[in-house]
C-alpha cells in the first residue's frame, strides 16, 4: 500500500487528501482518475477562456485578472443560485390561493379526478381493420358494375380499407394473478 502511494503523482495524492478531509475512506481507485479528469478539464477551460480574455484585452500573456474572470464566467453559467426567499414565498401564496381539486370519495385512497391525475392512458394503438375476402370482392363487384352511381337514400357503412382502431390502454391497470 505505502509502494503505491510513492507512484502516484503529486495531483492523485492531492485527490486523496481531499477525499479523507471529507470523511470518504472507502472508494475504487478509479475515483481518484475520474476526480484528476474532471480537475484537469476544469483548468483548461478556465485557461482557454483567460487567454480569450487576454487576446481580447490586447494582452500578451495571461494575469490574474484574466484567470479571476474566466473563473466567475463559469460560476455565473455553471452553477445558478435559488431566488430570493421573498420571491418563493410570493409564488406559494400565489400557487395556495387556488384551491385543490375535488376528490374522490370511496373505499381507499381518495384520488383526484382523472384528468387531474398522471394515470391516464397516456398513448394510443392504431389497429388497421383488416376485410375479409368476400367483402373486398363485393367492393369490387360494385366498382366495376357502374363507375358512376348515383346517390342513394341510404348511407352506406362500409368500412374503408385504410380505416384503423385506436386503443387505448392505462399503464396503472393491475393485471390479475397468474396472468402474464
Amino acid at each position: 500500500m505505502a509502494d503505491r502511494e510513492e507512484e502516484l503523482p503529486r495531483d492523485a495524492k492531492i485527490v486523496r487528501i481531499l477525499l479523507k478531509s471529507m470523511g470518504v475512506d472507502d472508494y475504487e481507485p478509479r475515483v481518484i482518475h475520474q476526480f484528476l479528469e474532471l480537475w484537469y478539464r476544469y483548468v483548461v477551460d478556465i485557461l482557454t477562456d483567460s487567454q480569450v480574455y487576454a487576446e481580447h484585452a490586447g494582452k500578451s500573456a495571461i494575469d490574474s485578472d484574466d484567470v479571476k474572470l474566466a473563473i466567475q464566467s463559469k460560476v455565473n453559467f455553471s452553477f445558478s443560485q435559488p431566488p430570493p426567499r421573498e420571491v418563493l414565498l410570493e409564488l406559494a401564496r400565489n400557487r395556495n390561493k387556488i384551491p385543490l381539486p375535488k376528490s374522490i370519495s370511496g373505499p381507499g385512497i381518495a384520488l383526484p379526478p382523472d384528468e387531474d391525475t398522471l394515470v391516464s392512458p397516456n398513448y394510443q394503438l392504431a389497429i388497421p381493420v383488416k376485410q375479409t375476402s368476400q367483402a373486398v370482392e363485393e367492393t369490387e363487384d360494385e366498382e366495376m358494375a357502374d363507375p358512376n352511381p348515383e346517390p342513394t337514400q341510404e348511407p352506406k357503412t362500409q368500412v374503408p380499407l385504410n380505416a384503423s382502431q385506436q386503443v387505448s390502454f392505462s399503464l396503472g391497470a393491475k393485471r390479475p394473478r397468474g396472468s402474464i
